[in-house]
């Protein structure tokens, strides 16, 4: 829950890079709370809750270009990446394989390895 409270509050940070620990811990809260929301939606068959997940899926893309740019950044590539995602097939495995991808070791043009930074310090 941490990773996922970290990732909101760089909301709209796009310089950096993300461990791809905070990169799928961020992916499974979302997940958690838009499955919650739907299966509520569904139950209720209320137009209120489908509101709000209208709501939360605005609120939370910001956070999630930011944390994927980020998570492009900490292999070592450049976040114009994400775009490549609209392209069908190839483009979600290819940024998939991206986000599996470890860190690129030591610091690269986007800042220090946040992997080592955080074994430095513990």
């Amino acid at each position: 829950m941490s990773w996922f409270i970290e990732a909101l509050k760089k909301y709209a940070v796009f310089s950096g890079r993300a461990r791809r620990k905070e990169y799928w811990n961020f992916a499974l809260f979302v997940g958690i709370i838009y499955v919650v929301l739907m299966v509520l939606a569904v139950a209720s068959k209320s137009s209120a809750v489908f509101a709000v997940i209208a709501v939360f899926y605005v609120g939370i893309l910001l956070p999630s270009l930011a944390v994927g740019v980020r998570r492009l950044h900490d292999t070592g590539r450049s976040g114009w990446w994400l775009l490549f995602g609209i392209v069908p097939l190839a483009g979600p495995i290819t940024l998939l394989v991206f986000s599996c991808s470890d860190s690129q070791p030591g610091e690269n043009k986007y800042g220090p390895n946040p992997k080592e930074a955080a074994l430095a310090h513990a």
